[in-house]
């Protein structure tokens, strides 16, 4: 059917003469040499003839279809050479056909007719004519000026003609300065608050004091100086500061180099100074504004300070965070805490204890610590237990045959029986709601105690009655020992329970390796005086040769990227195919050259990533990209619904992004 309208288009244009004579002529070379060149040439003339006949026909079939449109209906005020707005018809190909004045002004110097709309206007939505999207509606600009386009398609029966779609062009230049005039305007409140304030002038010789007092502030208030902010100084460490919503876009390029300046101050200070700042944003008022501002200034300071944290209507977003966390010197929160904590379980009807699904040792001792507190005031108490690794396992075996914690482990079943509004409900070892081990316990109690040292994310348990959270401390058995030293009754742990608890700080600091600090030796020495015997917990911790050559196998698998960075994939099938995977972490961070390592493998879910670091290399800000956490030394991410490889590229991916951010 095609090769027909192409044959019938070629003869009633004249072309099929014009072919037939330039034919004849070739043929008569052959018989006569001058009557072929004679109809070559007339052929030839012809051909341009038809050319220009051809292209004046055009103008003036376009020139008829203009004034056939112009003139369209009865009165001037119909026609659209006279619309007060830019018009054009463009056929849905593309191709523009006609066009008013307005639209002409809007481009003076172009030559309009026959061109692709998108070459004149690029990005212009052209798929959404062509797939006759009728009622086309979008905003463009052309320029300086901003226009929104409507269309108004038009069909023809005929196959021969196409589709014409009529735009008109409403200018929004005023209406779009406007709007970005208000967005740069508004504001959005800041608060900044100097880490570690009175441990950081402890740190620093007396007389480098005032210089160091007096360098926070010109930093800081020329920070805000010069970005056109109002300084608001209403605590000695604690600021407040509103900027115009223009200025975060040179924020975020920069990296907040102000944390960079402050980290900078050198006045005999042995501690870094560092700032954590929490924004808020695009709430509905300047009240809901600052609440986000002091829920992202929480964040930062879960996290372990040295960041920005963006809190706007939808998500946090996080930048900087690359320092180490430095321990407090003071126990003055562990003594207010263990006095809430304590209050709040003699007033409990009872206590249900739950740490993190495959709760590790460090849960396990946690959670009997908290059991001791409880005992010591004589409330029932329970610890829910359902799935574990196997340190834990090695550890229960030691409980069994005693008979006073017969009947203390419970399954999520009977946990879901025990708890009601009267009960304290304790999470220790985890702070996210999706990872605790019954979630749906968070739900039948308004008695929340939440206890946690890992660095704090997005997801937080809500409603809760007291947090004691502390990312600097190395474990959750660390800040349960403290807590129980400062307890009215001064009852003693029993010997396995304090074997527990210190199995479970050795396990978080690698043995007292990783985020160890004073208060770390201190409260393992206080376990130690409740006999704790460190040959028996390292019995604890042996693996057989099975378990051993798998692990030997995970570091041999290990490829090196970046000079530094080992990775490691496993396809090992195990029952605690984890801890495989975080001891073959660490292993390889004792491989010359590796400040961080990556081992991953499969679940049933998908692909878990254990990443460990020296400090060099925070692992904790690249899988969270990966929508994992932890810490800068320590962290996981858990994906689901892919295989190795794509977790494998997503890693490196993240990685990458990564280096990006932190050398730029």
């Amino acid at each position: 059917m095609d090769t027909n309208k192409k044959s019938e288009k070629l003869y009633s244009t004249g072309a099929y003469y014009v072919f037939i004579i330039l034919l004849l002529g070739i043929t008569s070379l052959y018989f006569n040499k001058w009557l072929g060149i004679a109809e070559i040439v007339f052929a030839v003339v012809l051909f341009i003839i038809e050319l220009t006949s051809k292209h004046f026909a055009q103008k003036r079939i376009t020139s008829m279809f203009e004034q056939m449109t112009l003139n369209a209906g009865s009165t001037p005020g119909n026609s659209l050479a006279g619309f007060s707005l830019p018009t054009i018809i463009v056929h849905t190909e593309g191709k523009i056909k006609w066009y008013n004045n307005e639209f002409q002004s809007v481009f003076p110097q172009e030559q309009l007719f026959d061109r692709e709309i998108i070459e004149l206007i690029p990005g212009f939505p052209i798929e959404s004519m062509r797939s006759k999207d009728i009622g086309l509606l979008t905003d463009i600009s052309i320029g300086d000026r901003h226009f929104k386009v409507a269309g108004s398609l038009s069909s023809h029966h005929d196959d021969k003609q196409q589709d014409v779609c009529i735009l008109y062009f409403t200018e929004i230049t005023d209406f779009v300065n406007i709007k970005n005039k208000y967005i740069d305007e508004k504001t959005f409140e800041c608060l900044l608050f100097v880490d570690n304030y009175d441990e950081l002038t402890e740190s620093t010789p007396n007389t480098s004091v005032p210089q160091l007092q007096a360098l926070l502030y010109k930093y800081i208030n020329d920070w805000a100086r010069e970005n056109g902010g109002v300084l608001v100084k209403y605590e000695k460490d604690k600021y407040y500061i509103t900027f115009e919503y223009k200025y975060l876009e040179q924020f975020i390029k920069n990296k907040f180099d102000i944390l960079n300046k402050i980290r900078s101050i050198d006045e005999g200070n042995t501690l870094p100074a560092t700032v954590s700042i929490g924004i808020g944003l695009n709430g509905a008022d300047i009240q809901e504004n600052s609440e986000f501002a002091k829920a992202a200034i929480n964040m930062a300071l879960g996290r372990g300070g040295d960041q920005v944290v963006i809190k706007d209507d939808e998500q946090f977003r996080f930048y900087g965070g690359s320092t180490k966390e430095h321990e407090k010197s003071t126990r003055v929160k562990a003594r207010v805490v263990s006095f809430a904590l304590c209050g709040l379980i003699q007033n409990a009807e009872n206590i249900v204890v739950m740490s993190h699904k495959n709760t590790d040792i460090d849960g396990l001792g946690a959670s009997f610590g908290i059991y001791r507190m409880c005992k010591m005031y004589n409330k029932p108490v329970n610890i829910l237990l359902e799935s574990y690794d196997q340190t834990v396992r090695n550890m229960l075996t030691r409980f069994e045959n005693v008979d006073e914690y017969s009947g203390l482990f419970i399954n999520n079943q009977q946990a879901t029986a025990l708890v009601k509004n009267g009960t304290l409900l304790v999470i220790v070892d985890t702070h996210k709601p999706s990872l605790v081990e019954n979630e749906a316990l968070l739900s039948r109690t308004d008695q929340i105690v939440v206890i946690d040292h890992h660095r704090r994310g997005a997801e937080f348990i809500e409603h809760t009655s007291l947090i004691y959270h502390e990312p600097y401390a190395s474990s959750a058995c660390e800040m349960i020992t403290e807590i129980l030293q400062y307890t009215s009754n001064k009852m003693s742990v029993t010997k396995l329970e304090a074997e527990c608890l210190y199995a479970g700080i050795l396990v978080d600091t690698k043995h007292f390796t990783f985020k160890t600090g004073v208060r770390t030796f201190e409260a393992a020495s206080f376990l130690r005086k409740q006999g704790v015997d460190t040959i028996t917990i390292k019995t604890l911790f042996q693996q057989d040769l099975t378990s051993y050559i798998k692990r030997a196998s995970i570091i041999k698998n290990a490829e090196i990227i970046r000079e530094n960075i080992a990775i490691s994939t496993c396809f090992e099938e195990d029952r605690d195919i984890h801890v495989l995977v975080a001891q073959a972490a660490d292993e390889l961070l004792n491989i010359k050259g590796i400040t961080a390592s990556f081992v991953l493998y499969t679940t049933a879910d998908g692909v878990n990533i254990s990443g460990r670091s020296l400090g060099g290399i925070n692992v904790q800000v690249i899988l969270e990209k990966l929508g994992g956490g932890g810490h800068l030394t320590i962290a996981g991410a858990q994906l689901d619904d892919v295989t190795l490889e794509d977790a494998k590229e997503r890693l490196l991916v993240a990685i990458d992004d990564y280096y990006i951010e932190t050398t730029n």
